[in-house]
């Protein structure tokens, strides 16, 4: 089973309203966005954050994966 992969800084991103899922591998060929299979092709054990966005505009999306506040960067990859 492979680790997942961990960035040191969120990806900002100007996100629009809709249905997201929020890569947690780190694998995705499609950051912040997971692409729905390279969590599986890499054996993680670990699933997408799907959450509903309601309002258009930009977004810091957790790479540390430490956040309380996830998929939402809370800053606290500043104190790693």
């Amino acid at each position: 089973m492979a680790e997942r992969k961990c960035g040191t800084e969120p990806i900002v991103i100007d996100e629009t309203p809709g249905r997201r899922w929020y890569c947690q591998c780190g694998y995705s060929n499609q950051l912040p966005h997971c692409d729905h299979s390279s969590h599986a092709l890499h054996e993680t054990d670990v699933q997408p954050i799907e959450v509903l966005v309601e309002e258009a505009g930009k977004k810091a999306i957790c790479q540390c994966r430490q956040s309380s506040t996830l998929p939402w960067c809370d800053g606290t990859h500043l104190t790693l």
